[in-house]
């Protein structure tokens, strides 16, 4: 194995250098594309050159760069929603040309609600388990409380299921949270979701993308198994102040951005800064506005959040930027008891954390050089109240600082060469109950250091082959993991299009998720475990680190205007750590391994034309693993994740004669979570304490025990009930200004009150529910 990754390691070497070594005769035309009003850059685009029938497509950067032989070449940059701009360059040999291209927004767009992906995306792209979100796409959606926001677009994904309305927890293709990795301008989030479901940490306005790889990504991302979410935020604007300022019965928002120092020339070198800032009231507003809908609002529903962005960003000349940014999210929500609506449970998080990423152009290279720095640290806390089953509260905190440097080399017909260093440091401390009067108090540390080499290329626009390689080093484990990966795609035609990847992928973060919770709550994470772990037929398992591998495929059909993609996908987990749920004393081991296979399939369909977007996804996954039960047996049972059947069904309009009317609706449904059944209770007694007679009151005959669980043989072998649910919503823009407008959306959240269960306590069977009907209105002033 060792020596087959070695030859794989030394073919991608060889290969890449050979496709990036430079002929004397040629030189290379670099640059960026920016938005003329704004100077943010333009994402994905395509930079054509005409006269030799070649082209490349810009990052997440906005920046290209093309190698030509010496000449006077024609560029053509294009982008949705932009007029295209055309420039005259003259290459000598040997010479590095660096441009900088300004994009003109239309006043008209040809598609008002277009969504799709240019044709030259899906067939230079291999886009396999891929989708990519800007602020344009996530206010399509009805926008729950009339706040648009990621956290209900990433809903609507093929392959991601979502706990609902309270919770905030995803599932992507099998994966739970902690095998997802998260990531703000390069840092980990650990909690991105607020306990409140419909809404994330991220400010919609601020966020330049959003990409989310559910399956089979490349060697550029590690340390997580299943699934990966990268958000860029925006630069602030390069040429007038400008914001927004909204308020809704759930939360004010504000934004504001703009020039600290403004550029003498068109995007020359200049300084601005982006500031946003949410908080969200809904715990008294709810029973100041809503107390007439009965309970749970006339008790006020119990959530509330602060979330604060900051960036300030330098920008030179040719293109080169330093970003500097600091964040502090924090969640607050109590579980209301569904009989008198007082508060059974406290919970709480808090993410704090400061970076600097950098990109440099030097003149010298065509390559994009891309380096980070940062620190985070995230708290989390659960405490149970009023019940005997849970006396020590759950708490878990992450200390972690993340470093990396970048190398990005574009080729001829979007071709690309790529690779990076990194190093990262985490620290994890977690204190969790497991049986009553036992709990677990973990202090864990670790330093990561990642290589990886990225090689595409496309041959003549009708395949795409992308191997990838990744080398893992794990310091608390003493484990190098070397990972290999591939993707690759063939045009059978311009309408039709077969993908496939995969590939090996590795973590040492393991989730505190306990599936003998009811729903869970509580996402504690802990680095690798330094003791023995034992796999589910009782043999110690060779290394804690977690594994696991990727398959998924599929296939892309354009029908005139409707887009379909069919995915299946597998997954299987080679090894996941986790807690011990049979731990019944002290002297039982704190964690077991388990192995899982997760299988699926997604199918969707879009179409986008004039005023008319529709959007429908369904997806089957079975997701189970094997680990041992409570009697020592080995035992194959679905995950809590495991809903079986998901759809999606979208549609929005553009109404009136100025196109000043959205009209939207969603509707979603996905099969019953699993949980383990309980059979009966028992009085859980410490024997150890005072012996059979003891001093008064301490013996086990005269002690009052912690209520124990007996809980069904059959791990997850119950189902909770269906959830579905209806949104709504309708916007109205007016135009104050020519520089202001002012937004007013009044939407409805679960517009036929389903009763979708959040929350049971397994001891009282207390039931609490998510959102019921709910009614708003948002008014947001773009300025």
């Amino acid at each position: 194995m060792r020596k087959s990754i070695g030859l794989l390691a030394a073919f991608i070497f060889i290969f890449c250098y050979a496709a990036v070594a430079q002929n004397p005769n040629n030189g290379t035309i670099k640059g960026f594309v920016y938005d003329k009003k704004t100077g943010e850059p333009v994402i994905y685009t395509n930079v054509q050159v005409l006269n030799a029938k070649t082209g490349v497509q810009t990052d997440v950067n906005g920046y290209f760069s093309i190698t030509l032989p010496s000449g006077t070449y024609t560029l053509l940059a294009t982008g949705i929603g932009f007029d295209s701009s055309e420039m005259t360059v003259n290459l000598l040999p040997g010479a590095i040309v660096t441009k900088k291209v300004l994009l003109t927004s239309r006043e008209h767009q040809l598609k008002d609600v277009e969504v799709s992906a240019r044709k030259t995306d899906k067939i230079t792209r291999i886009n396999t388990g891929v989708t990519t979100v800007t602020p344009r796409e996530l206010k399509l959606l009805p926008s729950a409380g009339g706040e648009p926001d990621i956290a209900q677009y990433l809903q609507v994904i093929p392959g991601v299921v979502f706990t609902g309305d309270q919770g905030g927890q995803l599932y992507i293709r099998g994966g739970s949270p902690a095998q997802t990795g998260i990531y703000l301008d390069g840092i980990t989030i650990y909690s991105p979701f607020h306990s409140i479901g419909l809404f994330s940490v991220f400010e919609t306005e601020a966020i330049r993308n959003v990409d989310v790889y559910t399956a089979g990504f490349s060697a550029q991302y590690g340390n997580r198994t299943s699934a990966v979410v990268d958000v860029h935020t925006k630069d602030g604007n390069r040429n007038d102040i400008s914001g927004i300022l909204s308020v809704s019965p759930i939360m004010t928002r504000v934004l504001l951005e703009g020039p600290i120092v403004k550029p003498k020339k068109d995007n020359g070198s200049n300084i601005t800064f982006l500031v946003t800032a949410k908080s969200s009231y809904l715990d008294q507003s709810s029973k100041a506005l809503y107390s007439s809908f009965g309970e749970p609002f006339s008790s006020g529903l119990p959530y509330k959040f602060t979330d604060m962005y900051g960036k300030v960003t330098f920008s030179g000349d040719n293109g080169s930027k330093l970003n500097i940014f600091g964040f502090n999210f924090d969640d607050q929500a109590k579980l209301l008891s569904d009989s008198d609506y007082s508060p059974i449970a406290d919970y709480h998080w808090q993410a704090r954390g400061v970076g600097a990423n950098v990109i440099l152009s030097p003149g010298t290279t065509s390559s994009l050089i891309e380096g980070k720095f940062a620190y985070s640290n995230y708290n989390i806390g659960l405490n149970q109240v009023g019940t005997a089953t849970d006396t020590v509260p759950r708490s878990s905190s992450i200390n972690s600082f993340e470093a990396a440097l970048n190398f990005t080399y574009f080729l001829a017909n979007y071709s690309q060469f790529k690779y990076g260093i990194e190093v990262s440091g985490t620290s994890t401390s977690l204190n969790y109950y497991l049986t009553p009067g036992i709990s677990t108090t973990e202090q864990r540390q670790s330093t990561l250091a990642g290589l990886y080499f990225l090689y595409r290329q496309n041959f003549s626009s009708k395949f795409i082959f992308e191997p990838s390689l990744r080398f893992q080093y794990y310091s608390e484990l003493n484990k190098i993991s070397p990972e290999p990966r591939i993707g690759m795609k063939y045009n059978v035609s311009d309408n039709v299009r077969l993908k496939l990847a995969g590939g090996i992928y590795s973590q040492n973060i393991i989730s505190t998720k306990s599936d003998q919770d009811i729903v869970n709550l509580f996402t504690g994470f802990l680095l690798s475990p330094d003791q023995s772990i034992k796999d589910p037929y009782g043999n110690v398992v060779k290394s804690n680190l977690q594994t696991a591998y990727h398959t998924v495929g599929g296939i892309e059909v354009d029908i005139k205007r409707v887009e379909v993609n069919l995915e299946p996908w597998v997954k299987y987990f080679g090894q996941v750590d986790e807690l011990n749920r049979n731990k019944l004393v002290e002297s039982d081991p704190d964690f077991v391994a388990a192995t899982g296979l997760a299988n699926g399939v997604d199918l969707s369909a879009k179409y986008s034309y004039g005023r008319v977007y529709l959007w429908g996804s369904a997806g089957y996954q079975n997701v189970n693993y094997t680990s041992t039960d409570s009697k020592g047996n080995v035992q194959t049972y679905p995950t809590p994740f495991d809903t079986r059947f998901n759809i999606n069904l979208v549609s929005a309009y553009t109404a009136g004669k100025k196109k000043d009317w959205d009209l939207s609706a969603r509707f979603n449904m996905h099969a019953p979570f699993p949980f383990t059944q309980t059979q009966g209770f028992y009085e859980n007694v410490n024997l150890a304490s005072g012996g059979i007679a003891g001093t008064p009151g301490n013996g086990y005959t005269q002690q009052n025990g912690n209520l124990g669980v007996i809980y069904a043989d059959q791990i997850n072998g119950g189902r909770l009930s269906y959830y579905h649910r209806l949104d709504v919503s309708a916007k109205k823009k007016f135009v104050l200004t020519k520089k202001t407008s002012l937004e007013s959306t009044f939407a409805i959240t679960n517009v036929y009150d389903r009763q979708n269960i959040f929350y049971v306590d397994r001891i009282t069977n207390v039931k609490v529910y998510q959102l019921p009907f709910f009614p708003s209105i948002n008014l947001t002033l773009y300025f």
